[in-house]
């Protein structure tokens, strides 16, 4: 396969950067890093490559015509991996506006002029071309005990975060079939592993542990996910952009349910090892578990039917969840420099969106 030079937007995120670690560690491929750097966006997570003379940085808001179309211009992509997306449900609860903004405008923006730059191409670049859009399963709502989502599902979004990944997802296609624009649509379960912000289930319960904090669990804890870890996630993500047919969806999913509260108690055992000197309010750190007010429109399963994925590019997660956990823990036990920039005041360790239905 010849060298690619890949735009991903977002990729000072949490996926993003793991995509971009990947492309330079793993290929010979040229990147190119199209991120605002909001809040979540850290660029400390790509020290290691930061250096490195296939990447390059460029700070551009994909709502900004302007400047994306400059981008494109200059460093004539062959793929975009669009990832640049508000991705918090529960930030989306109390602050719809930007994500709408973001994930709805953002994506019609970048759509528009990936369209414009897709058609001075020549022939051949026209049909190695490929806008890849990474979105989420939560599009498809919310499942009982039984079932599972596959590319075929209807979409029944439940949250305003959701709802505007869904809408994008539509445009995306619509691209597709409207003007031709070679795109291809991806949906993943439940993301966690290294450099995530610490706002999410995960980080937030690792350090609110070994801070002998409250981990706040939404309700009773049974809502069932499926995790994804995020190198395995990059991974696919890649084989999708090289092995995967234009105008098709691929669902990405770890094979691993677990219900919030095992992930929690899961997290506790593991820390209760690794971290034996506890807090002096605790004896084991179940014990700060605490339950709260549910958020609004909390989905109860979500679970992904990857098999199209497996079975016609080739791709299944290599991390169990067991073990993808205990690599994310040691991680966050050894990396307390990043996460405590990122706790620079801005972020206090609570869960979120709690304002409507108190």
């Amino acid at each position: 396969m010849s060298y690619l030079k890949i735009l991903v937007t977002g990729g000072a995120g949490f996926i993003g950067s793991s995509v971009i670690r990947f492309l330079i560690n793993e290929t010979s491929h040229q990147v190119v890093n199209l991120d605002k750097l909001t809040y979540a966006g850290n660029l400390e997570s790509l020290k290691e490559v930061s250096t490195n003379p296939r990447y390059s940085f460029e700070q551009v808001d994909i709502c900004n015509s302007d400047e994306v179309r400059r981008v494109l211009k200059e460093h004539q992509p062959d793929v975009i991996m669009h990832l640049a997306a508000e991705s918090h449900v529960d930030r989306s609860i109390d602050g719809p506006g930007e994500f709408i903004q973001t994930n709805i405008i953002g994506t019609y923006t970048l759509l528009q002029e990936s369209r414009k730059y897709w058609e001075t191409l020549d022939d051949l670049k026209k049909q190695e071309f490929r806008f890849h859009h990474i979105s989420t399963d939560e599009v498809y709502g919310s499942l009982s005990d039984n079932g599972v989502f596959t590319e075929d599902t209807s979409y029944d979004p439940s949250s305003p975060y959701s709802a505007s990944k869904a809408s994008s997802d539509h445009l995306v296609r619509a691209w597709y079939r409207t003007y031709g624009l070679p795109v291809i649509v991806t949906n993943c379960s439940n993301n966690y592993g290294p450099y995530q912000f610490p706002e999410k289930l995960i980080p937030l319960m690792i350090l609110n542990a070994i801070k002998g904090k409250p981990l706040p669990v939404y309700g009773n804890g049974e809502q069932v996910r499926d995790w994804l870890y995020v190198d395995d996630h990059a991974q696919a993500l890649y084989t999708v952009i090289t092995e995967g047919k234009s105008g098709e969806t691929y669902n990405i999913g770890g094979h691993n349910e677990k219900t919030n509260l095992q992930v929690v108690r899961t997290i506790c055992e593991i820390l209760d090892e690794l971290v034996p000197n506890h807090p002096d309010n605790i004896n084991h750190y179940d014990e700060l578990i605490t339950f709260v007010e549910d958020r609004p429109g909390h989905d109860y399963r979500y679970a992904i039917d990857a098999s199209k994925i497996q079975s016609e590019l080739g791709w299944a997660p290599k991390e169990t969840f067991e073990s993808g956990i205990r690599k994310t823990i040691e991680w966050y036990l050894g990396n307390q420099e990043w996460w405590q920039h990122v706790q620079d005041g801005t972020y206090r360790g609570e869960r979120l969106g709690l304002t409507i239905g108190n």
